[in-house]
Formats: structure tokens, C-alpha cells, sequence
């Protein structure tokens, strides 16, 4: 079984920073993507950045520009960090691997993490 554990989520005023973390853990063999997706209340979840195995990113246009993400394949991390915050960034943040390899299975499970809240006060 795998499982994504969130951290560095919580308050703080616009215009400020702050840095998420999400390890995988369990029997990977490889995971295609790594990302973060956002939902705020009353909207859909959507993407805020992502980062494939071999390095290429892809971000949502409202944080192109603030927000940075990396990954360490070696240890199944993934981070963002989120400058230049701004109230309209509120909303819950959850780790998502996606096509993940484990033994025993093809590759093509995605996970997702329990989800880290972020809020950014005006």
C-alpha cells in the first residue's frame, strides 16, 4: 500500500511564504508524477503544479511565476514551495502521485495525500 504524508501547510499573510512536503512511502518501484492540486470551498480541485520523473513541470496559470515545485526521485518526495502568497491561494492542498508502479501490480494507480491546509490572511 502506498501512502502520501503532507506537510508544512498553515497561516500566513499575504505576500509571505511557505514551503509544502509530501513523501510517498510502501513498495514503489517508480511513480510517473508527482503533484499538488488545490480546492477551496465551493470550487472543484485543480491543479497547481506537477512534476514528472524526469524533470518536466507543468503549472497552473494562476501560480506560474510564484510557485515552485521540485522532487527527489530517489526518496519519492515532492515540494512547493509558494511565494508571493495571496488570499485567493486559501483552499486545501493535496499530494497526488500518479501512475505509480508498486510489485505485484501495473503500473496506473494514482494516490492521493489526506490533504495540508493552507491560509493566506488579507
Amino acid at each position: 500500500q502506498v501512502q502520501l504524508v503532507e506537510s508544512g501547510g498553515g497561516l500566513v499573510q499575504a505576500g509571505g511564504s511557505l514551503r509544502l512536503s509530501c513523501a510517498a512511502s510502501g513498495s514503489i518501484i517508480s511513480i510517473n508524477a508527482m503533484g499538488w492540486y488545490r480546492q477551496a470551498p465551493g470550487k472543484q480541485r485543480e491543479l497547481v503544479a506537477a512534476i514528472r520523473s524526469g524533470g518536466r513541470t507543468n503549472y497552473g496559470d494562476s501560480v506560474k511565476g510564484r510557485f515552485t515545485i521540485s522532487r527527489d526521485n530517489s526518496k519519492n518526495t515532492v515540494s512547493l514551495q509558494m511565494n508571493s502568497l495571496k488570499p485567493e491561494d486559501t483552499a486545501v492542498y493535496y499530494c497526488n502521485a500518479e501512475s505509480v508502479w508498486t510489485p505485484g501490480l501495473p503500473p496506473g494507480h494514482d494516490y492521493w495525500g489526506q490533504g495540508t491546509q493552507v491560509t493566506v490572511s488579507s
